[in-house]
């Protein structure tokens, strides 16, 4: 599976998810020091790549893309403790993300909710 995501910097976005996320780059480094696709390997069988918006609206068409600001999804990463969700959120907002709120304890999990630097909405979260 690879989930897609549109950017509007690869190196900014490079630098953001090995930082943040400690997501490991996968592929041949283009001219820019970027590897070309961008890609991260999430697990042996999930890639996230991100794609800039012009590739990204080749890819959809005619069908537009959500504004900045709007979120038709929600990427979530498990942790095993309530102290590594609040970790990775002190490490992704130093490397540029945006807090939506201080994580916190929900009736169904302790998450900290957060946006990439192009606003995609990450929550990490424990039960």
């Amino acid at each position: 599976m690879i989930i897609s995501l549109p950017i509007e910097d690869r190196p900014r976005s490079y630098a953001f998810y090995q930082e943040a996320f400690g997501f490991a780059p996968i592929g041949e480094l283009a001219e820019d020091g970027v590897p070309e696709p961008l890609q991260f390997a999430l697990t042996d069988d999930v890639r996230l790549m991100l794609i800039p918006t012009g590739g990204f609206g080749w890819v959809l068409g005619d069908h537009p893309a959500a504004p900045r600001g709007t979120s038709e999804c929600i990427l979530s990463v498990p942790l095993e403790s309530e102290a590594a969700v609040d970790a990775l959120f002190t490490r992704a907002v130093t490397a540029g993300a945006t807090p939506i709120g201080k994580p916190t304890r929900r009736p169904w999990a302790y998450i900290g909710t957060l946006t990439d630097p192009d606003g995609h909405v990450w929550m990490l979260e424990t039960t």
